[in-house]
């Protein structure tokens, strides 16, 4: 999970050297922080929330087959 969250915000900033992606594993669940530069903040949340909302859509259908509850959270 941690892996595919990096790849899709390196691709969305243009500070690509500046994304960190850390992640927390529990019994059920899994907490993923990614902390992009202050510039790029608004190119991974966008319009109204839908990059955002697309990043945590992909990374729960990727967990679905783990049967784990993805927690995607954008730190700034």
């Amino acid at each position: 999970m941690k892996e595919l969250v990096e790849v899709i915000a390196k691709a969305l900033v243009d500070s690509p050297d500046e994304v960190v992606v850390k992640e927390t594993v529990n019994e059920k669940s899994v907490v993923i922080e990614l902390t992009v530069a202050k510039s790029d903040m608004g190119k991974v949340i966008g319009k109204q929330g839908r990059i955002a909302r697309s990043i945590r859509s992909v990374v729960k259908a990727a967990a679905s087959k783990e049967d784990k509850k993805v927690i995607v959270e954008i730190m700034q």
